[in-house]
């Protein structure tokens, strides 16, 4: 997967353009979060709606009213979508114990949760951009409860 700020990222911690997602979270699991946690176009667009988002389970159930007047614009759906699921991640990481992220060697991130179950959520973003299901609140749900 190409995260396109991560050559930002790289650069602000003295990284090769040959380092990998995946290993950058083994050495810094803080910088990788602080990083996939951004969501820029997600915040600006909820922030547009009077929405501020805290990284909060609340602000998910928030975003699930959202009126989905980005599904109106087929170049910006896919990037908030990913933005979506960037942060249902982080809200998960933040709140559930023991969740972490983890980098598929492709350089696809996830979430891990304590029992090894692992939540595709930029998948579950997408979806939530594209036609409102899954929620972001369900998908956050069913991870705080495993």
């Amino acid at each position: 997967m190409n995260i396109p700020f991560l050559d930002n990222w790289r650069k602000r911690h003295g990284g090769e353009d040959g380092t990998s997602l995946a290993s950058a979270v083994d050495g810094d699991p803080e910088g990788v979060a602080e990083l996939l946690s951004e969501c820029e176009l997600l915040r600006v667009r909820a922030g547009r709606n009077g929405l501020e988002l805290d990284d909060s389970p609340a602000s998910l159930e928030a975003l699930d009213q959202l009126p989905p007047r980005w599904r109106d614009d087929p170049e910006e759906l896919p990037w908030l979508g990913n933005d979506a699921g960037l942060y249902l991640g982080t809200v998960i990481v933040r709140t559930v114990p023991g969740a972490v992220w983890h980098i598929w060697p492709g350089g696809h991130p996830v979430v891990r949760l304590v029992s090894g179950r692992e939540i595709q959520v930029v998948e579950s973003g997408l979806d939530w951009a594209a036609t409102g299901a899954p929620e972001l609140s369900q998908v956050y749900a069913e991870a705080a409860e495993a």
